[in-house]
């Protein structure tokens, strides 16, 4: 019994961080796609519309929730509350520099910069706990920077990487740390479905500040049902929900390791739909950050 729902842990695991690797393909479509007034889409109207959509899936969930179990539901207090929408302003903030990322660079190159998360969080963890990462941690580290200059192709002589996508991109994996530390500390109590609804609104409010300050068109608002619904979807609604079901049937250590799924995911959507070029060094790249997360989350015990 207990291996089924381990293994039932790995298949949503598997799938919610593969829901997650689609996302940037979508996003990238979305902005070769034109609207009704003749105008490609922008970066503030692809997340206005993730966001806003997101939310009121996510509203109707709580609410489905709430039908279901009645006065069983924890309900979030106003500290929760406030907490959460703090935290989730690193979400917005994340959303808006990788699809910025993704619109300088290869879909291939944003999710690989934003797997910077892996060494970011050892750096983070180290200052919060004040104590120096096990060696393990340390070698995992190395082999992600040394994957990452071959995901990249860093070592090619014909590489033509624009420096604001990478720097976005970078920006993106340090934005996300904060969020995944943060998230794991925060309001544990209450569902993760209100979780992620205050987390949103408090995401959405960075995201209408970034529109309000580079949106220089009419707002096309077609981008909702053209794009908006699918990305909302893969973006905010079904990654989590599978993750926070997930995760609890696998552990930590487990879950890490089957989420790292998002990488060729990510990498083989540009390959196959949007066509990117991706080198056999590059995949070599792709498996040794992988590689480098199995290290880091696997229990190695003194025999």
């Amino acid at each position: 019994m207990v291996g089924n729902n381990v293994l039932k842990g790995v298949f949503l695991v598997g799938l919610g961080a593969a829901s997650y690797g689609m996302l940037a393909t979508f996003v990238k479509l979305a902005y070769k796609d034109t609207s009704s007034q003749g105008l490609n889409y922008t970066p503030a109207e692809v997340i206005v519309a993730q966001f806003l959509i997101g939310i009121l899936i996510v509203l109707g969930i709580n609410a489905f929730q709430k039908q279901r179990k009645g006065n069983n539901v924890v309900k979030a207090s106003s500290s929760d509350i406030k907490k959460l929408m703090l935290v989730g302003t690193s979400t917005g903030l994340t959303s808006i520099f990788y699809y910025l990322a993704v619109k300088y660079i290869p879909v291939s190159i944003g999710i690989v910069l934003l797997m910077q998360t892996v060494w970011m969080g050892v750096v983070l963890e180290m200052f919060l706990e004040k104590k120096l990462p096990s060696k393990i941690k340390v070698f995992a580290v190395l082999i992600v920077l040394f994957g990452t200059a071959l995901a990249t192709n860093l070592f090619s002589k014909s590489i033509d990487l624009d420096w604001r996508g990478v720097v976005l991109g970078l920006l993106a994996a340090a934005s996300f740390t904060t969020t995944m530390f943060a998230a794991n500390k925060v309001a544990l109590s209450i569902s993760s479905a209100q979780r992620s609804l205050y987390m949103l609104l408090g995401g959405i409010i960075i995201v209408f500040i970034f529109a309000f300050l580079t949106q220089k068109t009419p707002f096309n608002y077609d981008i909702f049902y053209k794009w908006g619904i699918l990305i909302a979807l893969f973006g905010t609604v079904i990654p989590p929900l599978l993750l926070n079901a997930g995760f609890p049937l696998t552990g930590i250590g487990l879950g890490s390791i089957v989420s790292a799924l998002e990488l060729p995911v990510s990498v083989m959507m540009a390959f196959m739909i949007l066509n990117e070029k991706v080198v056999f060094t590059q995949w070599i790249g792709i498996t040794l950050i992988i590689l480098a997360i199995v290290l880091m989350n696997v229990k190695f015990r003194n025999k």
